[in-house]
């Protein structure tokens, strides 16, 4: 293993936060129009609010393979990094996407996948049993085997395992670093037409992971959607977050969205008397972002939501518009991840 080959000096660039970001968010529903598993951290990280000083060490050298728990059988697997890689692309963005967004995507999977690794080198998660993250897509980057690809894609599989290996394979020796550390990979299926600060999200600020504008994802499929509660379904729902909550009889007042950030996310809203973040009772309710209005109508509670994800770092719609546009992945990860630099290594033979 080489080190790696600095390029791109100054190149502004992307993915996944720091130790203190939760595991990860609820994932979007399989749709044609949606990446198979989206994840936040599409996509969607390890590292856990628990984890402050869990920062891995620099490096200079790709890694060879991969060890990956499967949650099934209860074993430790090895994958190849380049078969890791289209795993994961398959499972995190549509083959339907740009080739360049899918390019994109790949970087930021291995971008991941070895600052994962670096994490668990320095400090181990017991229930990992030795592997870098384990199959379990509520915690870990999603990845497909060749298999659940076939599956998946059933009659589109050839050409569309055929498009992601040959992105994967134009980008594999690439990741993303600050600071000479694999960056904190984070990326969501759509923002608010803004892309969201770590900070606003997960309490600490990132260089890398700061609002950007990326207003064609208010043009993306299902950006604006609703979810409706009948008072007895909204009280269910919120009723072990928020135990000393009182109903008033007017169900207009049950819920009064405060501050909202700049990029829309709700920070502060009062429920039933007692106040939480907007993420918190997107948690509790299901929504689709924490970037969200909300109404009466009918006798029930209407949320209405914008955009798709926690919002932070690159809006896989918002790279798909740019790929559209003439974009190259370069530019895509440089657009959503300042600050951060691509770097070069070489992959082992």
């Amino acid at each position: 293993m080489k080190k790696y080959l600095m390029i791109l000096g100054g190149f502004t660039g992307i993915l996944f936060l720091f130790t203190v970001i939760p595991s990860r968010f609820a994932a979007p529903a399989s749709d044609a129009a949606e990446p198979p598993v989206a994840t936040e951290t599409a996509t969607i990280p390890a590292e856990t609010a628990t984890s402050t000083t869990a920062e891995p060490a620099g490096r200079a050298d790709l890694c060879e393979n991969y060890q990956m728990l499967d949650i099934t059988s209860g074993k430790v697997e090895e994958l190849s990094v380049r078969d890791y890689v289209i795993g994961a692309v398959c499972a995190e963005m549509p083959a339907t996407f740009e080739p360049e967004a899918l390019k994109a995507q790949a970087v930021a999977a291995h971008t991941y996948a070895e600052r994962q690794h670096l994490l668990e080198q320095s400090h181990p998660t017991a229930e990992l049993c030795g592997a870098d993250f384990s199959n379990d897509s509520s915690q870990y980057q999603a990845c497909f085997t060749e298999n659940q690809a076939r599956q998946y894609y059933e009659d589109n599989f050839e050409a569309s395992y055929a498009k992601i290996t040959a992105a994967v394979d134009e980008v594999l020796p690439y990741v993303l670093e600050y600071d000479g550390t694999p960056i904190i990979a984070a990326f969501c299926s759509m923002s608010a037409g803004t892309t969201e600060s770590a900070e606003t999200v997960w309490g600490s600020k990132v260089e890398y992971l700061v609002p950007v504008e990326s207003e064609a994802d208010t043009s993306a499929p299902r950006y604006l959607e609703t979810a409706s509660f009948t008072g007895e379904e909204f009280q269910a729902a919120v009723q072990d977050a928020l135990p000393d909550a009182v109903w008033d009889t007017d169900m207009a007042k049950w819920v009064q969205v405060g501050a909202c950030s700049q990029s829309g996310t709700v920070l502060e809203v009062t429920v039933g008397g007692k106040t939480c973040s907007g993420q918190e009772l997107r948690q509790m309710l299901g929504l689709r972002s924490a970037v969200f209005s909300v109404d009466v109508q009918d006798g029930k509670l209407v949320f209405t939501t914008k955009g798709y994800g926690h919002g932070v770092g690159m809006s896989q719609y918002g790279a798909n518009a740019m790929a559209k546009d003439g974009a190259d992945w370069q530019e895509i990860l440089c657009h959503y991840y300042p600050a951060a630099q691509l770097v070069q290594g070489e992959l082992p033979a």
